[in-house]
């Protein structure tokens, strides 16, 4: 449920930079385009993987698009890129014809290749681990494949190249019905979940986190990988040399690495511990691992309440809508004049 809205985050930050900035030269802007469109499709790329790893059960379970996806795909005996293709089509018509600037091309490439690739990776997997999955196997393929999931949307929405015609779905109907984003998204993804259980989708334990809760780790994503990237894109485009090229690309293998390194590390370290748990042990654990994430979004629902409380105080006080000068004594009520 969070994705659009790190979206829309991004869509004021880094739409059109290159337009933007007057630095880069037209070549400049070229490179910038072509570069976060790449950005883009790698990122598609990820998030087909980790799909593909969350599709390894119907334990599992997949977003509730993708869910209800394969489930109609399975009843008309086709495949899920091609009945993918045809469900974006049909929503990306309504997107055109309700509000196109949420069309780009990163919209064209999810529409296009997101099924086809989980497809593709799905094959891919079964082929290289053709046996039943162990409980191992499919605690590794859930953590992973959320870590993938996650992080191909972060790097496939940052560039802020367009909106998939599913996530465009939400903002749409709460401009048209005036009602809160969040009530339309809730009721969208509910909507989606409960028809992929009608069809016999895969609905399980990550269709929950991946619909409700992927904010926060799409937030990490763009702080440590995403948006150092679009950084390096930036000033590679401003001034595109060999030795700027060869030091972004260093870089950001390093950030990258880094990143991925300490989840991998985290998530073998978790796992080397679960074979010496005892039965008891491990119904404790997960009893505590439930606890905690409950907790973690009780406290992420509190500190979002308490921002935006400060944030509509700060508006109030400023009847022209922008955030009151710092310079100002704490006890001005004056709007700062522009």
């Amino acid at each position: 449920m969070e994705r659009i809205n790190i979206y829309m985050d991004n869509q004021s930050d880094s739409a059109n930079e290159a337009q933007k900035n007057p630095s880069f030269t037209t070549w400049g802007k070229i490179i910038n385009v072509f570069l976060r469109t790449l950005m883009s499709f790698v990122g598609i790329a990820i998030l087909s993987t980790g799909a593909a790893l969350l599709k390894s059960s119907p334990i599992l379970g997949l977003d509730p698009f993708t869910a209800v996806n394969i489930g109609i795909a399975a009843k008309l005996h086709t495949s899920l890129g091609v009945y993918q293709l045809i469900a974006n089509l049909i929503i990306f018509v309504f997107v055109v014809l309700l509000n196109r600037k949420m069309i780009g091309i990163g919209t064209i490439m999810n529409m296009v290749l997101v099924g086809f690739e989980i497809q593709w990776f799905s094959s891919l997997y079964h082929q290289l681990l053709p046996g039943k999955a162990t409980a191992l196997i499919l605690i590794a393929n859930l953590i992973i494949g959320l870590l993938l999931f996650t992080a191909g949307s972060s790097l496939y929405m940052a560039p802020s190249l367009g909106v998939a015609p599913y996530d465009a779905i939400a903002p749409i109907a709460s401009s048209r019905l005036h009602c809160q984003y969040k009530t339309a998204r809730v009721v969208q993804d509910i909507c989606f979940l409960t028809a992929a259980v009608l069809v016999h989708g895969p609905v399980g334990f990550a269709s929950i986190v991946v619909a409700f809760f992927a904010g926060p780790l799409i937030s990490f994503w763009n702080r440590t990988v995403s948006t150092p990237v679009l950084g390096y894109i930036n000033d590679f485009s401003g001034n595109p040399t060999a030795k700027n090229l060869a030091q972004g690309v260093r870089q950001v293998t390093r950030s990258g690495y880094k990143s991925l390194s300490n989840a991998y590390n985290s998530t073998l370290d978790f796992q080397m511990h679960l074979a010496g748990y005892t039965n008891k042990e491990l119904a404790t654990k997960i009893q505590d691992t439930q606890y905690q994430m409950q907790e973690s979004q009780r406290k992420y629902n509190s500190y979002r309440t308490e921002y935006r409380m400060l944030i509509a105080e700060m508006v109030k006080r400023d009847k022209r809508g922008q955030l009151p000068n710092s310079n100002n004594d704490s006890d001005t009520n004056e709007s700062p004049k522009s």
